[in-house]
């Protein structure tokens, strides 16, 4: 792991200058963030499509070798993920404070349910692009989700679970989140979308193949694009817009409202406290988002917005990420569980299509508008 370190500070800034073109000047790059070490856990015998530990545990090398490889591995991952929630808090405000000031509540400890990323569906630069990173790190690839009137696809992937035992931290060094990664149908879009997407995605050379690298650094693998392009998308597709100018940033972090230790662990509590703090919240379909079964219930903030100077010297408002919030009520089978023996697997997995269609509106000038 050390030579992959030193790999990584020899050829990070020659990236950064001539590879990846920084998409907010006034971001600095984020440092690496070194979690706190946990104790090995033992390998379970590894899920599908989880490569690296799936390698590592056939091997079987010895004198704890393989424990301390899999630390190893982990901590990259952990460090990794927090580079990119540093890019994600220094550019959205409102999701900073908001994390701020729910910790501030008896001192509550923050797990994340998830994080969300947008792609575009085409030439590999789609949801391949950034799953293969988490793959290799021992996520496992979930279920499909289909937004046919959006023109979206998504998948789920659900985090490696021998790890979360070694960490009991806040945010990036507590539980490993799911990962929600979708992509934009773009053959599904006019010519003239179409045309500007590949105009992008074919000057970004193997940019697709360094997805993980780019959120972390907060770059976009593709030159700026013109206003006037930007403008064209966002009139098709608020998705298209938002994902030229963003990249593979994180579009959103998701705090784990049951995991709470306060009050605010109700999800309409937590709900009620944010916006009596003066924060405006996705009203699209109602501000609580329930699913079908009654069992998985979301809200999200509205996104921030910044100022980013297109190719052709236009600066703009765009906008960037927000924070979601999500409460996953017990299963059936379950319920008769007292509060202290119950565990992240007794509780409703996976996302609903139609919760997650009315969270992506979270980025839509329309929810802005209505809420302004």
């Amino acid at each position: 792991m050390s030579s992959l370190f030193s790999f990584s500070a020899r050829i990070l800034p020659t990236l950064q200058t001539k590879f990846f073109q920084p998409y907010f000047s006034s971001l600095p790059i984020s440092k690496n963030f070194i979690s706190p070490p946990g104790k090995p856990s033992p390998m379970s015998k590894p899920a599908a499509g989880n490569r690296l530990f799936s390698i590592m545990s056939t091997a079987q090398p010895p004198n704890g070798l393989q424990g301390s490889r899999v630390k190893g591995a982990e901590s990259f991952l952990r460090n990794v993920l927090a580079s990119m929630e540093a890019v994600y808090l220094r550019r959205n405000p409102t999701a900073k404070s908001v994390l701020e000031l729910v910790r501030s509540v008896h001192g509550d400890t923050i797990c994340y349910d998830h994080i969300a990323f947008r792609t575009f569906g085409i030439d590999g630069h789609g949801i391949d692009s950034l799953a293969s990173f988490f793959l290799d790190f021992g996520y496992t690839q979930k279920e499909e989700l289909s937004f046919p009137a959006k023109k979206l696809k998504a998948f789920w992937f659900s985090p490696p679970s021998i790890s979360n035992a070694a960490y009991d931290g806040d945010g990036v060094n507590g539980p490993l989140p799911r990962v929600f990664i979708s992509q934009l149908l773009v053959d599904q879009m006019s010519k003239q979308t179409q045309d500007i997407i590949r105009k992008y995605t074919e000057c970004s050379c193997n940019g697709n193949k360094h997805a993980a690298l780019a959120g972390a650094l907060g770059s976009l693998t593709w030159e700026k694009p013109l206003h006037s392009e930007f403008e064209q998308l966002a009139r098709e597709s608020e998705y298209a817009a938002w994902t030229l100018v963003n990249g593979y940033a994180l579009n959103h972090v998701t705090i784990s409202t049951h995991r709470l230790k306060s009050h605010l662990k109700d999800i309409k509590s937590l709900n009620q406290f944010i916006e009596e703090n003066g924060y405006k919240l996705n009203s699209e379909g109602g501000v609580l988002k329930v699913s079908p079964d009654g069992l998985l219930l979301q809200s999200s903030t509205l996104a921030d917005s910044i100022s980013f100077e297109f190719s052709d010297g236009i600066t703009a408002s765009v906008p960037c990420s927000y924070i979601e919030f999500a409460e996953r009520a017990l299963l059936p089978q379950y319920k008769h569980l007292p509060e202290t023996e119950v565990k992240e697997y007794h509780r409703r997995d996976g996302f609903e299509v139609g919760n997650a269609d009315k969270i992506f509106e979270s980025t839509s000038k329309q929810q802005q508008m209505s809420n302004a």
